[in-house]
């Protein structure tokens, strides 16, 4: 009998058995019967302690009824997810990019409300439509949604101070539209992926920004919470000098380095900015290349004295862009960190919620 050869080397795996599921070693991407029962046993063998044969074998029987996948979900498939056309565009400002999409439940409310802020690596090539589907889902869930657009880096007016200044002002906006939709302002989640995510946990502690700063707006909502998917929250950390990748966008943003604007960096780097008792969800993919389950937890270390009012989740078999949509295996995690901090009083049961995705 020829034992398999693995994909992956202990070094990818962090010990968690929810890991070991993915450990699939085959030429294709389903094995089953006596190729697939010896990969995973090579798997054991090379990965696995010995008091963890129990588990491991029990992990075995489950992959072998039902087997397992190794890919994670990629950017372009974010492409087949569905959305609504219901939502009315509002501006909350002059320029053409400062606007949302808001979605208000059918029904009397007040609704509690989602504010989303889309990822992208603050540059102008992404925009809103990326959250649109996750917005879909949620209003079908009972929750008023407002996904935010905003000026980001290679747009006139974007990068310091201008991106910060709009989701600053586009989430003070819920006062002016809660004069029209009902709107529970007393119940407001912000959730923000990736870029957006390091832009929600900002806006989580905008009560603690020196009023003399030129990102400094009087009077802010205060949220219920903030759910950071994927989020990054350390800039210093994340920031690429020379090469490629999202992390060569920070200097842009804030512009300039942390050595030549430190007090920037202060102000704009989650990691700095006192928790200020709102409620923070981190969930993080433990197989997402772009923003690392080892970068976000830098910031629960960074603030100990949070205790409770941090949580971090980390979810095995996931990457990047899983948090982001509806019907993945991350999808219950994100329902679930939003209703543990605002949950609708009677979420609609007549409509569609979740998706199939296949990527």
């Amino acid at each position: 009998m020829k034992i398999g050869k693995s994909k992956y080397s202990w070094h990818e795996f962090d010990g968690d058995l929810s890991d070991i599921l993915f450990a699939c070693i085959k030429k294709d991407d389903q094995l089953e019967g006596e190729n697939f029962f010896t990969s995973v046993v090579s798997t054991y063998i090379v990965c696995m302690k010995e008091q963890q044969l129990l588990w491991t074998m029990l992990t075995i029987l489950g992959m072998m009824v039902g087997g397992c996948k190794t890919q994670i979900m990629p950017y372009s498939a974010l492409a087949n997810l569905q959305a609504d056309a219901k939502g009315m565009t509002v501006s909350y400002g002059s320029d053409s990019l400062q606007y949302g999409i808001l979605r208000v439940p059918e029904g009397e409310g007040p609704f509690p409300v989602v504010a989303i802020i889309h990822g992208g690596c603050w540059l102008s090539a992404y925009n809103l439509s990326l959250m649109e589907a996750m917005a879909t889902d949620l209003t079908n869930r009972g929750y008023a949604t407002w996904n935010l657009e905003y000026r980001r880096v290679g747009n006139a007016g974007g990068g310091w101070p201008g991106t910060f200044l709009d989701i600053a002002d586009g989430l003070d906006f819920l006062r002016m539209l809660s004069e029209d939709y009902p709107l529970d302002l007393d119940q407001v989640v912000i959730a923000g992926h990736s870029a957006g995510g390091h832009l929600a946990l900002w806006a989580g502690s905008r009560t603690t920004i020196p009023a003399k700063s030129p990102i400094y707006r009087s009077n802010p909502i205060v949220p219920a919470g903030v759910v950071s998917l994927a989020g990054i929250v350390d800039l210093e950390n994340y920031l690429v000098r020379e090469g490629s990748g999202c992390g060569t966008t920070v200097s842009r943003l804030i512009g300039g380095f942390p050595e030549d604007m430190p007090e920037r960096y202060r102000q704009t780097s989650p990691i700095y900015l006192p928790v200020t008792g709102v409620a923070r969800t981190l969930i993080t993919g433990k197989k997402d290349p772009i923003v690392s389950v080892s970068h976000v937890s830098r910031y629960v270390d960074a603030h100990p004295e949070a205790g409770e009012m941090i949580v971090n989740k980390k979810i095995g078999g996931i990457g990047h862009f899983e948090v982001i949509a509806p019907g993945s295996a991350a999808w219950p995690h994100i329902i679930e960190s939003i209703e543990n901090r605002i949950a609708p009083v009677e979420p609609p049961t007549d409509r569609e919620i979740g998706q199939n995705i296949n990527y």
